[in-house]
């Protein structure tokens, strides 16, 4: 993916970047997956010593 983004200078110094907002949009879901991701991988780290169960074990206890 690449940027085009406009910098805004304040005192000669960079101060802010302006996206296209298709861009910008793009940049936005990307986080958003990182975030769902890294969300996934914690939840997948603290349930990985919980003993599961099977499906036909479910099945059983439900009376299904």
């Amino acid at each position: 993916m690449q940027l085009h983004a406009s910098i805004l200078s304040k005192d000669g110094k960079p101060e802010f970047a302006v996206l296209p907002y298709e861009e910008f949009l793009e940049v936005q879901s990307l986080l958003e997956d990182a975030e769902d991701l890294r969300a996934l991988r914690s939840a997948k780290s603290i349930e990985a010593e919980v003993p599961g169960f099977s499906l036909e074990e479910a099945k059983r206890e439900l009376g299904l």
